[in-house]
C-alpha cells in the first residue's frame, strides 16, 4: 500500500520532467537533422526518402566535429575542469572549517553566508563583476590609492575574469556537498584514528577523505556539467575572448539563426553531459546518498 502511495506522488514530479525536459529534447532532437532555411527557420523535406539516402539529415552533426569547433570544445573541458578544481581546493577547507571548527549555534549563520548570494540573480553579480574588474573598476582605484600599482590591471576580458566568474558562482554548489558529508562522520571514527596514534594529515587521509568521497563526487558533478554549458560569464567577463561551446549554440540561435546547427550543438553538449552522469552512476553504484 505504501509503495503505491509513493508511486502516486512522483507522478507530479514525472509529468514536469516529460513537459519541460524530455519533450523539450525531442524537439531540439528533431530540428538537430534539419536544414536551415535562406532566411533562417527551417527547409522544408520535400522527398524524405531522398533526404534520407542522401544523409542530408546527418550535416548538422557532421559539421559540429569540424575542425574549426574543436578549440571551442578543448576550452570549454579546460575552464570547467580548472573551475571544478579550484572550487574543490576552496570549498573543501571552508566546509571542513564550518563542520569541525565552528560552534554548532553558528554553523547555520556561516551557511547562510553561503547561500545568501544565490538569492540574488546570477546575472546581476556577473554584471557586479564587470564594475569591480574593469579599468576604472573599484579593484583597479583601490590598488593605485594603495600605491601597489601604476596603472590599471587587465583583470577583465581574458581568461582570468571567466574563471573568477566561473568559481564565484559555483563554489556554494562545491561547498554545501562537501559539508553535508562531513556532517555525517561518525566523530568516534576520527577519536579512534588518533588513539591509534595518527596525526592529524594521516586522519584527514586515511579517514575523512574516503568518508566524504560523495560529497566530493557529487560537488565536481554539480559544478562541472553547469560549468561546460556556461555562456553567461564568458560573454560578459571573456568579452570576445573566450569563446565556449555554450557561445557557440547561443550564436547559431541568436545571431547565425541557425537553429537546426544549434540543436544539434546543443544534442552533442546533453549526450556528452549524460555520459557523464551515466559514469558518475556506474562509479557511485547507484547508491552514494550525501544529504
Amino acid at each position: 500500500m505504501k509503495g503505491k502511495i509513493y508511486q502516486l506522488l512522483l507522478v507530479p514530479s514525472l509529468i514536469v520532467l516529460v513537459i519541460f525536459f524530455l519533450f523539450p529534447l525531442l524537439i531540439m532532437f528533431y530540428y538537430s537533422f534539419l536544414q536551415r532555411g535562406v532566411y533562417g527557420g527551417f527547409e522544408p523535406i520535400e522527398n524524405l526518402k531522398e533526404y534520407i539516402i542522401s544523409l542530408r539529415w546527418l550535416e548538422n552533426y557532421a559539421r559540429a566535429f569540424d575542425e574549426l569547433y574543436i578549440p571551442i570544445y578543448i576550452r570549454s573541458l579546460y575552464i570547467a575542469t580548472l573551475t571544478t578544481l579550484i572550487c574543490l581546493l576552496i570549498g573543501y577547507p571552508v566546509a571542513y572549517y564550518i563542520a569541525f571548527f565552528v560552534k554548532p549555534e553558528r554553523k547555520i549563520l556561516y551557511l547562510f553566508f553561503i547561500i545568501v548570494p544565490l538569492w540574488t540573480s546570477f546575472l546581476i553579480r556577473t554584471y557586479a563583476w564587470i564594475l569591480i574588474l574593469r579599468d576604472e573598476g573599484l579593484l583597479n582605484l583601490f590598488l593605485m590609492k594603495m600605491g601597489l600599482i601604476d596603472k590599471p590591471l587587465p583583470l577583465l576580458y581574458n581568461e582570468f575574469s571567466v574563471l573568477l566568474g566561473l568559481v564565484y558562482g559555483e563554489l556554494p554548489f562545491m561547498i554545501l556537498p562537501i559539508y553535508a558529508s562531513l556532517e555525517k562522520i561518525d566523530i568516534t571514527l576520527i577519536e579512534a584514528s588518533k588513539d591509534l596514534g595518527a596525526d592529524e594529515f594521516s586522519t584527514l587521509k586515511r579517514v575523512i577523505l574516503p568518508l566524504t568521497l560523495p560529497g566530493i563526487i557529487v560537488g565536481v558533478v554539480i559544478v562541472f556539467i553547469p560549468t561546460l554549458g556556461s555562456f553567461i560569464v564568458s560573454d560578459l567577463l571573456g568579452g570576445a575572448k573566450s569563446m565556449l561551446i555554450g557561445n557557440l549554440i547561443q550564436n547559431q540561435f541568436m545571431v547565425a539563426r541557425d537553429k537546426p546547427f544549434g540543436s544539434a550543438l546543443a544534442f552533442v553538449l546533453s549526450s556528452f553531459v549524460m555520459i557523464l552522469l551515466y559514469i558518475y552512476r556506474k562509479i557511485s553504484g547507484g547508491k552514494i546518498e550525501v544529504i
